[in-house]
């Protein structure tokens, strides 16, 4: 289908989702506490569109799928979302962005980040 007044193009945006764990020594507690400190900087992160905290409630597991993750325990899960790959650069080298991402590695023990793309179904 062609694009028309009425049906512009979709911009794709560049999502990235990182599971992050505590650094060692930490409790869950101080971790949070750390985590939501991390929430004012972000707002100062040229070009990032959206933030979100994914709190780990649960961790239901399937009997028919065998879990092999050597990744360990998972303390919670982040998603940002910038307009492409040079705007997540960009953000990333400005002074607001280094700021941030310093500030992150004060309790970010280890981070595994994929940049991925939606396809939504529901």
């Amino acid at each position: 289908m062609t694009p028309t007044a009425s049906s512009p193009t979709k911009q794709k945006m560049v999502k990235r989702i990182s599971l992050l764990t505590r650094k060692e020594g930490m409790s869950r507690e101080e971790f949070l506490t750390h985590w939501n400190d991390h929430l004012p900087i972000s707002h100062d992160v040229p070009g990032l569109r959206r933030y979100v905290l994914c709190h780990i409630i649960e961790e239901p597991q399937r009997a028919d799928v065998p879990v092999r993750w050597e990744l360990g325990e998972v303390d919670g899960i982040a998603e940002t979302w910038f307009d492409s790959q040079e705007a997540t650069q960009e953000a990333f080298s400005s002074p607001e962005g280094r700021r941030w991402l310093a500030h992150g590695a004060t309790f970010i023990g280890r981070q595994k980040t994929f940049v991925v793309e939606e396809e939504v179904v529901i």
